[in-house]
């Protein structure tokens, strides 16, 4: 189990790592090991999140997600493997974890007696501003 919040923790069995050749530097270490790292993870048929934390990662993750609801993270960053692991792993759970929070209600405000006031004033001065401004005819 890979406790991720309080709340929530996903099952090793859920994930799955494949593991490919990074590019960039790390000269013939290259050529020879497959040091990134490919996470997959089923958003859409884990049982281990709630529906709504489920939508909110699915809309979070954009376009890394698969029309089957498969979440695909890619870890190259690192020269070894097991540090792209890690990498992979804490960028599942922070993602997770933001989808976790619930976003804020917005509610809807008027705006002030007084700021009203306050536009119409500059309204007003800005108009006296450009009339000043005009070629008197004469």
């Amino acid at each position: 189990m890979i406790r991720i919040t309080p709340k929530i923790a996903i099952g090793e069995d859920e994930i799955r790592e494949d593991f490919i050749r990074a590019s960039g530097p790390g000269g013939q270490n290259i050529n020879k090991v497959s040091t990134a790292v490919q996470l997959r993870f089923n958003v859409a048929k884990s049982s281990s999140l709630p529906d709504d934390v489920r939508e909110r990662l699915i809309n979070l993750a954009g376009k890394r997600i698969t029309e089957n609801g498969i979440l695909i993270i890619s870890a190259r960053r690192f020269r070894s493997q097991e540090r792209n692991r890690q990498d992979a792993m804490a960028r599942l759970a922070e993602l997770i974890r933001r989808a976790e929070t619930k976003p804020r209600v917005r509610r809807k405000t008027r705006p002030s007696s007084a700021s009203k006031q306050r536009r119409l004033e500059n309204k007003h001065h800005r108009s006296e501003v450009k009339r000043t401004r005009q070629v008197i005819k004469g």
